[in-house]
């Protein structure tokens, strides 16, 4: 169950960054063409840094269920 909510609160993280990397020029804060404003920047790095650790998180996750799945095929057969 509580890999299930850990699975849970990194889409949700992922989300929320992918967000923030849109947020700004979806909302319109951002006007085209004109140089980044400090929200902008902001939202970029905030956003950015969630992606890649919820990413990271997801990768290690699916990484470790790999190798618990191969682990348990191994016990079954040998």
């Amino acid at each position: 169950m509580s890999a299930r909510l850990g699975v849970i609160a990194l889409v949700l993280l992922l989300l929320a960054g992918v967000w923030l990397v849109a947020a700004p020029f979806v909302l319109g804060y951002q006007p085209w063409g004109a140089e980044f404003t400090a929200a902008t920047v902001n939202d970029l790095w905030v956003g950015g840094v969630l992606v890649g650790v919820s990413f990271l998180g997801l990768v290690s996750y699916a990484a470790d269920l790999l190798r618990e799945l191969t682990r348990r095929e191994r016990g079954h057969t040998g």
